[in-house]
């Protein structure tokens, strides 16, 4: 009887060490998959806080820029202060604006006091009326590629070294024009740079607009 008892014991403890392993098993299983969880939440945070920082610093030169052309009535005045903002905003670029014209358009450069590379300096010159009139009508920001597609000719060997795009000018659906940004390939033009210059585009149309307005009133 005793051996009975003795092996039945032993049959429940054994029974009891494996049910602990299993529930010790499942715990474990559980707390991966929280921790995964719980992984993955601050991953999204932090990513969610980036963007929102992302924002906030293209709302800051939004709100800076605008503040600096307000009240600017003459158009040079405003190209020079537009385009010593953005070159403030993106080092080591060259800028340049293009209005669109009825059968040309108007070049206006931002002279920086830096020395510009011979593989950049003449980009600006390979636009033809042409180019700049497709360039309005497709009216979004255009890489080197689409440019090439639109019509750009020139030396491939130097404008490869070269990382550029247009940034459109406009207002309720009308093309201005577009704002040229290009610097060395090796420094290639960000999304978050483009995105600022992006944001301070409709409100640089408008100044441009009104500007045009008053010079047309003076004559």
């Amino acid at each position: 009887m005793n051996l009975i008892f003795e092996k039945r014991g032993l049959v429940d403890h054994k029974q009891r060490h494996k049910s602990l392993r299993l529930l010790i098993s499942k715990v474990n299983k559980e707390r991966k998959k929280q921790a995964k969880k719980i992984d993955i939440l601050c991953n999204d945070l932090i990513a969610a806080q980036r963007d929102f920082i992302k924002r906030l610093n293209t709302i800051s030169f939004t709100a800076s820029f605008y503040e600096s052309i307000i009240g600017t009535t003459d158009l040079s005045t405003l190209f020079y202060t537009a385009g010593k903002l953005i070159k403030d905003e993106i080092p080591d670029a060259n800028i340049a604006f293009f209005l669109r014209q009825a059968e040309s358009f108007e070049l206006h450069l931002f002279e920086s006091d830096q020395p510009i590379t011979l593989e950049q300096q003449r980009l600006e010159n390979c636009f033809t009326p042409e180019l700049v009139d497709n360039i309005c009508k497709s009216n979004k920001i255009c890489t080197l590629e689409d440019m090439f597609a639109m019509g750009l000719q020139g030396n491939l060997t130097r404008l490869n070294k070269i990382s550029a795009v247009t940034v459109p000018l406009g207002q309720f659906g009308s093309s201005l024009g577009f704002i040229l940004i290009y610097r060395s390939s090796q420094n290639k033009l960000t999304a978050a740079e483009l995105n600022h210059i992006s944001a301070i585009a409709p409100g640089l149309s408008q100044a441009i607009q009104s500007c045009q307005v008053l010079s047309n009133s003076a004559d």
